[in-house]
C-alpha cells in the first residue's frame, strides 16, 4: 500500500491545516463528477482513505507507529482484510469511495408486428417511444445554471459514513451509503428545475428501424446507443426491437418455406388441369399432373421466404387435396357408375396402399423406428 503521506504530497511533520488543504486540492482534480476515469477514480479511493486516517489524531497516531490507522496493527491483514472481515461478519464493506453520477442506461425493448409479404422482404418502419433522454435544460448536468456539485460535507467526499460499534471482536468500523448524498460524494444544491436533478428528462421519439428480410416471430434487432440514456447524461443503453409476424389468411411459414392447401375435383385429379395460385410473388401457374392422389405436393422453387442475410428464397409447397362430391345428381350417379363398370370395379372392391405418405405413413413409420 502506497504511503498515506506521499500520497498526499505532504511530509510526515505536516500540520493538520496542511493535510486538509492537500487533500482539497487532489479532491477537486480527482472527484469522480469531474474525472470519471476508472484509475483515477481509484487514485481518489486512496487519497481519501489517506486523509480519513491522517485527519484523525489518534488514527495518526497508530498509523505513524506502524499500525493500520483503524484500531490495531494489520493484525487482519491491513485494511484490506479487515474489511473484507466487516463483510462477512456485519455485511458492511470496506472503504468503496463515491459512486459516479455519470452511469450507464438501461436497455429497451418493443415490438413491433410485420405482415408476412414485409417479413418475407424487410421493410422499413418509424417506430414512436417513450424513453429517458439527455436534459437539454442543463446539458445533463443536473444542476441549475451557474451552479454545480459540491462535495457532501458529512462525509467529506466519500460517499461513506462511518459507524464504530463494540463487538466480540473489539471495536469494529463498518460503512454504510451516505444519506445526505447517497453514495456520491457530492450533493447539488440547486438542482436543474426540468430534470430535478437526475440529468434526463423522459420524451417521446421517432425512431426509423430497417426490418432485415426473412425476419420471423421472436428475432431482436439491436439498435445500440437508442436505449435510455443514463443518470447524469451516461452512454444510452440498446433499442432491441423484436418481430411479431401476423399469421397470413391462407399462406403457412414453416422457416423459410410457405404451404397452401387447394382442393380440386375428381375429374381434374384423373385428366389433370392447370390452375393458379397466389404466392408472395402474385399468381403463379401450377401444373396439375394427370393421375394426382389426394395429398400430394407440388413444390414451386424459391418462391419461398428470402433468407436471412441472403438473397436465396424458401421454396412454396402447394398440397392438393382432391376433393370427393357429396351430392350427386341422378346424371352425375349415372355417368360415375358407367365409369366404375368400364373400369372393372365392384362394390367392396379395396386397395391396400404401401404410401408412406399422409397420417397412416407417420403412424407406420413411429411403430417401425
Amino acid at each position: 500500500m502506497a504511503d498515506h503521506y506521499d500520497l498526499l504530497g505532504v511530509s510526515r511533520d505536516a500540520s493538520a491545516d496542511e493535510i486538509k488543504r492537500a487533500y482539497r486540492k487532489l479532491a477537486r482534480e480527482l472527484h469522480p463528477d469531474v474525472n470519471p476515469d476508472p484509475a483515477t477514480q481509484e487514485k481518489f479511493k486512496e487519497v481519501t482513505a489517506a486523509y480519513e486516517t491522517l485527519s484523525d489524531p489518534q488514527k495518526r497516531q497508530m498509523y505513524d507507529a506502524g499500525g493500520n490507522g483503524f484500531g490495531g496493527f494489520g493484525g487482519f491483514g491491513g485494511a484490506s482484510g479487515f474489511g473484507d472481515i466487516m463483510d462477512a461478519f456485519f455485511g458492511g464493506g470496506g472503504s468503496r469511495g463515491p459512486r459516479p453520477r455519470v452511469r450507464a442506461g438501461q436497455d429497451a425493448l418493443i415490438r413491433v408486428e410485420v405482415d408476412l409479404y414485409e417479413a418475407a422482404f424487410g421493410t422499413e418502419r418509424d417506430i414512436t417511444l417513450e424513453s429517458a433522454v439527455a436534459c437539454e435544460k442543463c446539458q445533463a448536468t443536473g444542476c441549475a445554471e451557474n451552479s454545480h456539485p459540491e462535495m457532501c460535507l458529512i462525509c467529506k467526499g466519500r460517499g461513506e459514513t462511518q459507524q464504530v460499534t463494540r463487538s466480540i471482536l473489539g471495536q469494529v468500523m463498518t460503512s454504510r451509503p451516505c444519506n445526505t448524498c447517497n453514495g456520491f460524494g457530492s450533493v447539488i444544491p440547486n438542482p436543474c428545475r426540468e430534470c430535478a436533478g437526475d440529468g434526463r428528462v423522459r420524451a417521446r421519439q421517432t425512431i426509423n428501424v430497417k426490418i432485415p428480410a426473412g425476419v420471423e416471430t421472436g428475432n431482436r434487432i439491436q439498435m445500440s446507443g437508442r436505449g435510455e440514456v443514463g443518470p447524469g447524461g451516461g452512454p444510452a443503453g440498446d433499442l432491441y426491437v423484436e418481430i411479431v409476424e401476423k399469421p397470413h389468411e391462407y399462406l403457412v411459414r414453416d422457416g423459410n418455406d410457405l404451404h397452401i392447401q387447394i382442393g380440386i375435383s375428381m375429374a381434374h385429379a384423373a385428366l389433370g388441369t392447370h390452375v393458379q395460385v397466389e404466392g408472395l410473388d402474385g399468381n403463379l401457374d401450377v401444373d396439375i399432373k394427370a393421375g394426382t392422389q389426394s395429398g400430394s405436393t407440388i413444390i414451386l422453387k424459391g418462391k419461398g421466404v428470402t433468407h436471412l442475410r441472403s438473397t436465396s428464397r424458401g421454396d412454396l409447397i402447394v398440397h392438393v387435396e382432391v376433393q370427393t362430391p357429396t351430392k350427386l345428381n341422378r346424371e352425375q350417379e349415372e355417368l360415375l357408375q358407367k365409369f366404375a363398370h368400364a373400369r372393372g370395379e365392384k362394390d367392396g372392391d379395396i386397395h391396400l396402399s404401401n404410401r408412406d405418405g399422409g397420417l397412416f405413413g407417420k403412424l407406420r413409420g413411429a411403430f417401425h423406428r
